[in-house]
């Protein structure tokens, strides 16, 4: 399909009914339940719009009101078969190919030649990255494009990239790369000719990443709320971009400590530029705007 380089669980079918109206009682449910589960908030000026997502997943599962839906979910079965659905449906998922193009310039000027610095005198390494909260994978895509092209001028450094979102459905899209030529327009000109591929059937409209950086990537699921994240080697760098903006301030202090628990000491993280450190006890210091260095 693509060639010359270019620019569920549920059983139950879906049945017809008259909409479902979700009380405050049940907002209150799914709201606690879906904080617990994955640590973002649900205030009620946010009832409707998750009452309008659940109604997919109660067309699917053939249920006429939330209240069979809240029965289902908080059954041992529904925890099982049903919480990942849910996590999809209820979850924002917004990105771009080098959105917020700054850290990038960041990345490749400071960042890893104050790494590599480092490396020279320790025993060089592949350097790791880890974006977390990947989305459909713009944000890896993107960086492995950049990556690539310092590895060409610099010879002997490598990389790997960790991917990760709570969301199965946006980890599918990523993994197979497969974007629209609009979602392409921030892409420069000659890196969309050098690592992607346009589809064979041109009215289709379609890209895919090549696969020399597809390699480059590994993605998985992973819930921020979870006490061990398994991973048992620390980070250079860390992406974590337009996350925790979903959290409260306490959910926020601590997942950024687990971050840089993550970090190796001297390794980055880049935060989204809506996103504040302000008043939250973490082990960094800045060092430009929304990017901090591990350690004090």
């Amino acid at each position: 399909m693509f060639g010359s380089t270019s620019t569920s669980t549920a059983t139950s079918p879906e049945v017809k009914f008259t909409t479902a109206t979700m009380s405050d009682r049940e907002f209150g449910q799914f709201s606690e339940f879906i904080y617990g589960q994955c640590g973002i908030k649900m205030p009620p000026a946010k009832k409707t719009m998750l009452e309008a997502r659940l109604q997919k997943r109660l067309r699917k599962l053939g249920l006429r009101s939330f209240r069979e839906y809240a029965e289902f979910l908080f059954s041992r079965e529904g925890v099982e078969s049903e919480l990942v659905h849910m996590i999809d449906v209820v979850t924002t998922n917004k990105t771009d190919f080098f959105r917020e193009p700054g850290h990038f310039d960041f990345l490749v000027g400071q960042a890893l030649p104050a790494l590599l610095e480092r490396e020279r005198s320790a025993g060089q390494r592949r350097l790791r990255i880890w974006s977390a909260g990947c989305s459909s994978g713009e944000e890896p895509y993107t960086l492995t494009m950049v990556l690539s092209e310092y590895a060409e001028v610099n010879p002997g450094f490598s990389f790997g990239i960790l991917a990760t979102d709570i969301c199965t459905e946006v980890l599918e899209k990523a993994r197979l790369a497969i974007y629209d030529e609009e979602r392409i327009e921030p892409v420069p000109l000659a890196l969309r000719k050098k690592y992607l591929l346009r589809s064979r059937e041109r009215n289709q409209g379609l890209v895919r990443v090549v696969p020399e950086l597809r390699r480059l990537v590994t993605f998985r699921r992973l819930n921020f709320m979870d006490s061990d994240f398994g991973i048992h080697e620390p980070f250079d760098i860390i992406f974590c971009r337009n996350v925790i903006i979903y959290f409260d301030k306490q959910t926020q202090e601590q997942l950024l400590n687990k971050f840089c628990r993550n970090l190796v000491p001297g390794g980055y993280l880049f935060m989204g530029h809506s996103e504040t450190l302000s008043g939250l006890d973490v082990p960094v210091v800045q060092v430009a705007s929304t990017v901090y260095r591990y350690g004090r």
